[in-house]
């Protein structure tokens, strides 16, 4: 059936697939909560940068908060900070900042994909990467993502190798090879699932 204006109308949906298709609406809370632990993240990147503020104009307690939250164990008694404490604090932030990085991609992303649309187009903060978002580009840019934060806890163990046994060395290296080996995977498959481009049929 053609719209006076020239555009198709649908017709409603019968009862049961309207249920089944407002069914998405319970995914809501789970985003929802997502929004709820990137609030949380916040609050806890605040309190390790405050405590590094603090550890740096010399104070004792936050110091030792500090080395307790990074797993750091000094061979003697620092009183101050060093060059090592302060990289993995600074990695532990940047970790918290990639993982909210991901919060975002999943709650705005998912949203937009399986909930519905936020007609977001001409805004001026919309994400570049929203406009052509699908559950293929989604995965992929959450693998990409994931391989970030695989990178920052691998690189924090090295730093800190000492506190680890040879073991964990060995586990947290095959994990992130193998994080990047998927990410790889889904990238392969995704785009051999791709259509292929119409080709015009006249000769230019």
């Amino acid at each position: 059936m053609q719209h006076p204006s020239g555009t198709s109308r649908s017709s409603p949906l019968r009862p049961l697939p309207n249920l089944i298709f407002a069914s998405r609406w319970l995914q809501l809370p789970l985003y929802l909560g997502l929004i709820a632990a990137q609030a949380v993240y916040v609050v806890h990147f605040l309190l390790e940068l405050w405590h590094l503020v603090e550890a740096a104009a010399g104070s004792q307690s936050a110091l030792q908060q500090l080395i307790s939250s990074i797993g750091y164990k000094p061979t003697s008694q620092l009183t101050a900070l060093n060059e090592t404490i302060i990289m993995l604090v600074v990695l532990a932030l940047i970790d918290v900042v990639m993982i909210s990085n991901l919060l975002i991609m999943v709650i705005v992303g998912g949203y937009e994909t399986f909930v519905s649309r936020m007609n977001l187009e001409g805004h001026p903060d919309q994400p570049e990467w929203l406009s052509h978002v699908n559950a293929s580009v989604l995965k992929v840019k959450l693998a990409t993502a994931i391989i970030g934060i695989s990178s920052i806890h691998l690189l924090k163990t090295f730093i800190n190798a000492d506190n680890y046994s040879e073991k964990v060395l060995v586990a947290q290296t095959v994990i992130h090879i193998t994080f990047l080996l998927s990410a790889m995977a889904i990238a392969a498959t995704d785009r051999l699932m791709a259509p292929a481009p119409h080709h015009n049929a006249e000769a230019l």
